[in-house]
């Protein structure tokens, strides 16, 4: 019934992934992209704010643009809405292969406060983005000029009124497209009255023999400058140094003790049986014992296991190629519809392992395993969207997007979880401990400082973040700038010797710590290696505050709150795969000596 119960949550799994394939890639109203002569291609214009804020973005036309008489929004999938997109026709007709110079789109006084309202936005380096046939584009709203004065008061504020678009084709499709602002037709925004202004625009088309299929490889053409290669390789290697020295030292540190310790304890065994034990065998009877709170234990194993699943199929589409440059919303849309899959594989990791460990409210460790991660998050995007609505962001979810994501919790991610805590439940697994567990425990010995738990796991999550940090900034700079991240194979490696750091390093401590009598290795094997979590959020002070030009409460507060998740989500899972690794090694070395 188990294998059954496996078998079809994976089958499930796969389907999902086939159809977000399927799905994920975003297409224009023309759903074949090809246009003739004189056909109209959608433009549409998606937000603005300023460029060194990527969470604070507005609509289009809540600045005082030429709008369209009829508002007519792009319908939008899940993760588009995720991703802060808000797409309204804009007023510019570009026309497939129609010439076009100087063409008005409006004539517009600005009144006083629409003037200081532009100004506002001038000042704080906005941007607009607009996607035409599902290609983005990008451009400034206008610029101030310092005249060598310091005090802001002082400046001049302008706005560009006429937009150029270069638009390149191959036959009967668009290629490219590039939008340019007129340097010399600028409106004067300095005082605060009212301006006439004449907003124009030109096209020109360009034939070009780029393929259709190629058309998006120039947006991820500056992950693959030669510069930026070779600092990711340079991370790798250095990554893969790190890797080698530490596990080859371990490996010869750790055979080499624990060759001694087993020719000690055999010939123990040989000797006199009233010769006192030492060292980890001496405490065989209390290393399996149970840990405290094994409930909350159980959940948290069950909440990382799921989260590690998260990554592995993350990792899996963007291997194939699904998250290609601004395929929007892709990323999100993965992100809740296989969190919402996996959820099976959190109750029945959890619920097995509580049962395991003879736990009896099984019932209640679900609801540990269904919060643990969830809780905060569901806490902390209260908090930032009630923030986001204050600010009249586009980061606010909208009404019918909570629903969505309210039935998705509550029809999909809650009914896997409680099937997967009946198999779990049903699947009558022991927990495998090669020695017995004594009736009392022993009195664990008095250690030095460095030998408890906040030193250890400061030093169990420094080695596994120095060989990840360099690749830090520019996953950083992806998520909370302008730049875009493509060399997925490069981050996959990353990963992988993130794991292998993080349970080697765990394994050496792990042992130290049952070498010095202390048998609670449980909590701390699952600390240790969960604190590398704690070494991001610290990366991300220094990124904040030096290596970027965020600011604003609304800014700050979606930076800080959504990196905590984030970063308790790596506590979680980097926990799992430390406290397996550890509990493989403590299970091996025990099997190898007789205890009795």
């Amino acid at each position: 019934m188990v294998l059954d119960m496996k078998k079809k949550i994976m089958a499930c799994l796969v389907a999902a992934i086939v159809i977000l394939c399927s799905l994920t890639h975003v297409r224009s109203d023309a759903s074949n992209h090809r246009y003739k002569e004189g056909d109209d291609v959608p433009l549409y214009a998606n937000k603005v704010g300023p460029f060194h804020n990527p969470s604070e973005t507005y609509r289009y036309f809540d600045l005082p643009f030429c709008s369209p008489a009829h508002m007519q929004e792009k319908k939008e999938a899940l993760g588009e809405v995720l991703n802060g997109d808000r797409l309204v026709v804009a007023p510019y007709n570009l026309e497939f292969l129609k010439d076009k110079e100087s063409e008005i789109v409006c004539k517009k006084k600005l009144k006083q406060e629409e003037v200081s309202q532009f100004r506002a936005a001038v000042s704080k380096d906005y941007y607009f983005q607009m996607y035409y046939d599902d290609l983005p584009l990008w451009g400034l709203l206008g610029k101030f000029d310092k005249e060598g004065k310091d005090d802001p008061s002082e400046h001049k504020y302008y706005l560009f009124k006429h937009l150029h678009f270069d638009i390149l084709y191959n036959k009967d499709r668009v290629i490219e497209i590039i939008v340019k602002s007129d340097p010399d037709a600028l409106v004067d925004l300095t005082e605060d009255k009212e301006v006439d202004v004449e907003f124009t625009y030109s096209v020109k088309w360009k034939d070009t023999e780029i393929p259709f299929e190629k058309r998006m490889e120039k947006y991820s053409q500056i992950s693959s400058l030669p510069h930026h290669l070779e600092i990711h390789w340079f991370s790798i290697i250095n990554s893969c140094v790190t890797v080698l020295l530490l596990t080859g030292f371990l490996a010869t540190i750790l055979m080499r003790v624990l060759k001694n310790d087993f020719v000690k304890y055999t010939h123990d065994e040989e000797a006199a049986d009233d010769q006192e034990e030492t060292g980890w065998k001496y405490i065989h009877g209390d290393v399996f014992r149970y840990p405290k709170y094994k409930s909350l234990f159980a959940a948290a194993l069950g909440s990382g296991t799921q989260l590690f699943t998260l990554a592995i199929f993350i990792f899996l589409l963007a291997l194939v190629g699904v998250f290609y440059p601004y395929n929007r919303g892709a990323l999100f849309t993965a992100l809740v519809v296989i969190y919402a899959l996996t959820s099976g594989i959190a109750g029945y990791t959890a619920a097995s392992f509580y049962c395991q460990l003879e736990g009896q409210n099984w019932v209640r460790n679900l609801l540990f395993t269904g919060s643990l991660f969830c809780g905060p998050l569901f806490l902390t995007f209260c908090f930032l969207n009630t923030v986001a609505i204050a600010y009249s962001s586009t980061a606010a979810l909208p009404f019918g997007t909570i629903v969505v994501i309210f039935l998705i919790w509550t029809l999909v991610t809650s009914p896997l979880l409680v099937l997967g805590g009946i198999a779990g439940k049903n699947s009558k697994a022991e927990f495998q401990a090669p020695c017995r567990t004594a009736k009392f425990p022993r009195e664990i010995p008095s250690l030095p400082g460095y030998r408890k738990t906040l030193p250890q796991m400061a030093m169990a999550g420094f080695l596994p973040f120095s060989a990840i940090y360099i690749e830090l900034y520019y996953i950083f700079a992806s998520v909370w700038g302008h730049r875009i991240y493509t060399i997925y194979s490069i981050l996959f490696i990353v990963f992988i010797i993130l794991l292998v750091v993080t349970a080697f390093i765990t394994v050496s401590l792990t042992y130290f710590q049952l070498a010095a009598e202390d048998h609670e290795w449980w909590w701390r094997s699952f600390l240790c290696g969960g604190s590398t979590g704690l070494f991001i959020y610290g990366y991300c002070l220094y990124y904040y505050h030096a290596r970027s030009d965020m600011s604003g409460f609304m800014q700050t507060s979606f930076f800080f709150g959504y990196m905590a998740c984030i970063c308790y989500g790596f506590f979680l899972m980097l926990g799992v795969v430390s406290f397996r690794a550890s509990l493989f090694f403590v299970r091996h070395i025990y099997r190898s000596i007789k205890c009795e």
